[in-house]
């Protein structure tokens, strides 16, 4: 059997981790439910801060040029004519 790798959301699971958020600071769960959402939550977290660094190593690599890194400074452009 092929296991397919399962495509991440962060959008998805962050949103998620937010709902469990609410749902355990109204504190109407039992201990039981209270337990397993955390679990959630944590598995939920660890999942997004997997991503955020991934990403982070990705636009690393997108701005290093010819082995030394060219990072400028922002520069916002004033949009009023």
């Amino acid at each position: 059997m092929v296991k397919k790798k399962l495509e991440f959301n962060f959008e998805q699971t962050l949103a998620e981790l937010e709902a469990i958020v609410e749902q355990m600071e109204r504190g109407d769960l039992g201990l039981e439910e209270s337990i397993r959402n955390f679990e959630r939550g944590i598995t939920l977290t660890r999942a997004c801060q997997k991503a955020l660094t991934e990403a982070e190593q990705k636009v690393q690599i997108l701005l290093q040029e010819n082995g030394a890194e060219v990072l400028t400074d922002f520069k916002e452009t004033d949009q009023k004519e």
